[in-house]
């Protein structure tokens, strides 16, 4: 045009959600490692041996997969996404033997598939998981934090967890809207001899509001009624195999409330939300006084789960059970 300017058009760069021709799906929760010292980082603190076997779950496109084969013995790789390697979904996969997990994962799926690993059949050495920074620090808050929660009662119960690095959100291809934390897990042996619905059941109800007070938490209504509900249950189920002992019964009652199936984010901290029953502590009569006397027996009327050691949750449970009432 007369008396105008012709613009150059800069050539487009190319898109930070493409590598190596592959675009990256945010809805899978594909961030892929980029920096090549943060990969180095990951192996080295995974202690691989060269007789290891390594389970990988989210190898993207290979960045970590290839430290892993020079390191150990053979490598086992699971990916949702079937263009980049042989598919399938870890949440539904058999997982095999192996001796180290190492993992960048879907944020989402990062409670089942960590309560997958612990609860695998067959042992392993150590787990090393890029997570959420806020899940990670979850994962490993001790009591009295701010973040210390079911959760980390659960892992922490099972495994010894600890915090190996922080990574910031623009070490990712594409970057996530947070940042992210390498944790490590390492299964406890010999495992917690509990039984696992009963003890997520107990902690359901103490994290409802954890910092209530225990003897706030179980006046309410509705725990006393599922309490005494489950109480009842398990004296018909004793009643009627005339003399089997409580634990046998106990497996045998069922989930009255509160088990570990109730959804795909079973062991996330949810809890808190739950709306207190404020003014609606009566109820169960006898039954209430007979939780309230546990609490009372062990000192817990007036503490808090905020606060609580694993140790002392394992021993209330124990005094709970001890006089027949039961979570599961």
């Amino acid at each position: 045009m007369a008396g105008g300017k012709i613009r150059k058009e800069k050539p487009k760069a190319p898109s930070n959600n493409y590598q190596g021709g592959i675009s990256f799906h945010k809805s899978k929760g594909q961030h892929i490692l980029k920096n090549p010292l943060l990969v180095d980082s990951i192996v080295q603190k995974a202690g691989i041996k060269s007789t290891d076997v390594i389970l990988e779950i989210g190898p993207g496109t290979g960045n970590l997969t290839k430290k892993l084969l020079e390191a150990g013995k053979e490598v086992i790789a699971v990916e949702l996404d079937s263009r980049m390697v042989i598919q399938g979904d870890v949440l539904k996969t058999e997982l095999p033997r192996f001796d180290i997990c190492v993992a960048n994962i879907p944020y989402q799926i990062s409670s089942p598939l960590t309560f997958k690993l612990l609860f695998h059949p067959t042992s392993f050495r150590c787990a090393v998981i890029m997570y959420q920074r806020e899940f990670a620090m979850r994962l490993v808050a001790q009591p009295g934090d701010n973040l210390y929660c079911r959760l980390s009662v659960n892992t922490q119960l099972y495994a010894r967890v600890s915090h190996l690095l922080k990574v910031g959100k623009n070490n990712f291809r594409p970057p996530p809207k947070v940042d992210s934390s390498v944790v490590r897990i390492e299964p406890r042996k010999p495992q917690p001899q509990v039984n696992k619905k009963e003890w997520d059941g107990f902690l359901r109800v103490c994290f409802i509001r954890k910092n209530k007070t225990l003897g706030a938490i179980f006046r309410q209504k509705s725990v006393v009624s599922m309490l005494e509900k489950n109480f009842k249950t398990l004296q018909a189920v004793l009643a009627s195999l005339n003399g089997s002992t409580g634990e046998a019964a106990v497996m045998d009652v069922g989930d009255q409330s509160m088990g570990l199936e109730d959804d795909d984010n079973e062991m996330e901290d949810d809890d808190e939300d739950m709306e207190m029953e404020e003014g609606q502590g009566g109820g169960g009569g006898e039954f209430k006084e007979k939780v309230m006397n546990v609490l009372k027996e062990g000192g817990f009327e007036e503490k808090r789960s905020s606060k609580l050691s694993q140790q002392e949750f394992l021993y209330l449970l124990s005094l709970f059970n001890k006089s027949g009432i039961h979570f599961s």
